[in-house]
């Protein structure tokens, strides 16, 4: 499974496209696409654009769609999958011809959904049944749903940190470090993979916001001040990287990682730690499967911080569907989107978070229930307003540049101390942030 086929189409791809769109979309056609009340009136043909390429090919699609028909058996499904998603669909929302549904791009501003997309009801109601719904929402209507949802965590090898001694989840940076050491001096794994070369999971170190304070209002918190304050969240979890990679604690030569060549290695016990999302946890373990090894021997930890005794971890959606505004059956793609998210399985299936609320946790979750950890639902009205600073400063939070750079400044490729490297950061942050009214 490549990059693309990973969860968090909306957790890491968020400003990979720096351009706008000026598509015609809702130029001429309803602007909401209501619940069907009768399955067997609801028809037509509808496509559904898709960026899991993986799930088409297999024939899994195929399968949910066939599902979908014994509930409504007018209306066929067709895929459209597509492997750059992203610059796809942004060239087709030029036109009005992007499917019936598809999953949000993450260049289309917020503001801009009701140009592209219908609407599927207010978020009064939506937040009853929904997680994830102020993600999509302007003016008080939501225009997506994420049939899915993530967490950000440290994949690692459980047999591994036990030969090393560590059997608790370290609730400290500073006791995650010693652990990395215990590893280097007691096995033979590396005990932490960066992923340098591929460049994108190093985005994924944003998605510490939230989980060491944990505050629901970590994003709003981004819009007001600097994150590279003392003690802000960003701050601690750029540090801890730091400190890693400072420490020899990485692979002998960040310019040579391979993401694919990550998940056997890991699952072997060649590599010790990586941090990713609850996403991968399925690909590791098929990984190990195909290894000849345990798959049980994947675990998944929190980041090493507590509030009033427990970790947190914030949650994430992954793309968000939407019925294109300009469909002729928007009765039928919200139909699907409604039984996609609600009845699928699909969440499930792919060992994540359902996004219906008071759903259960996934198996591979279970040892975050066991230990109490409390799951946080980030507010994101200021969502919009984090991106429009990001874009000004040229800093790049949801970018893997600026922890290239990062992680360059603690190997010695580049020179610098942290104070000054994150002082810089905070200055660009909080330049754009005054310029832009936040």
């Amino acid at each position: 499974m490549n990059r693309r086929t990973k969860l968090a189409g909306s957790l890491f791809a968020a400003a990979l496209l720096a351009a706008g769109c000026t598509g015609s979309g809702g130029t001429s056609k309803g602007a909401d696409a209501k619940a069907p009340v009768d399955p067997d009136k609801v028809t037509g043909t509808i496509t559904v654009l898709t960026h899991r390429t993986d799930l088409v090919q297999d024939g899994t699609m195929k399968k949910y769609a066939a599902e979908f028909n014994k509930t409504y058996p007018k209306v066929e499904v067709e895929f459209d999958a597509l492997t750059d998603y992203e610059g796809e669909v942004k060239i087709r929302m030029n036109t009005e011809n992007y499917g019936d549904v598809l999953m949000i791009p993450a260049v289309i501003k917020k503001s801009d959904y009701p140009r592209f997309f219908a609407s599927l009801g207010t978020e009064t109601e939506r937040a009853k049944k929904y997680l994830f719904t102020d993600f999509t929402t302007v003016d008080g209507k939501v225009y997506g749903q994420s049939p899915m949802g993530a967490l950000p965590g440290f994949l690692y090898n459980k047999r591994v940190w036990k030969e090393a001694g560590i059997t608790d989840w370290p609730t400290t940076p500073a006791q995650f470090i010693d652990g990395l050491k215990a590893v280097k001096s007691r096995t033979d794994a590396i005990p932490y993979y960066t992923n340098f070369k591929d460049m994108w999971p190093l985005t994924n170190w944003t998605y510490v916001d939230g989980a060491v304070s944990c505050d629901p209002r970590a994003t709003s918190r981004l819009a007001a001040g600097d994150p590279w304050a003392e003690g802000e969240d960003l701050r601690v979890g750029d540090t801890m990287l730091y400190d890693i990679v400072r420490g020899g604690l990485i692979e002998k030569d960040p310019t040579t990682t391979n993401w694919e060549a990550s998940k056997p290695k890991l699952a072997k016990g060649d590599i010790a730690t990586m941090w990713l999302g609850s996403w991968a946890i399925t690909q590791f373990r098929a990984a190990a499967k195909q290894a000849g090894t345990n798959p049980d021997d994947i675990g998944f930890m929190p980041f090493p911080a507590q509030k009033d005794g427990k970790h947190c971890a914030t949650m994430s959606p992954d793309y968000n569907q939407a019925v294109n505004v300009n469909s002729d059956h928007k009765e039928a793609a919200r139909a699907w989107i409604d039984w996609f998210t609600d009845k699928s399985g699909y969440a499930a299936d792919n060992l994540t978070l359902s996004p219906v609320k008071g759903a259960p946790l996934p198996e591979v979750l279970q040892p975050y229930e066991d230990a109490g950890v409390k799951l946080i639902e980030l507010d994101d009205a200021k969502g919009a307003a984090v991106k429009e600073i990001d874009n000004q400063s040229e800093v790049g939070i949801y970018k893997p540049d600026y922890r290239q750079d990062l992680v360059d400044l603690a190997r010695g490729a580049r020179k610098g101390s942290l104070d000054d490297f994150l002082g810089d950061l905070g200055r660009r942050w909080e330049e754009a942030r005054k310029s832009s009214g936040s």
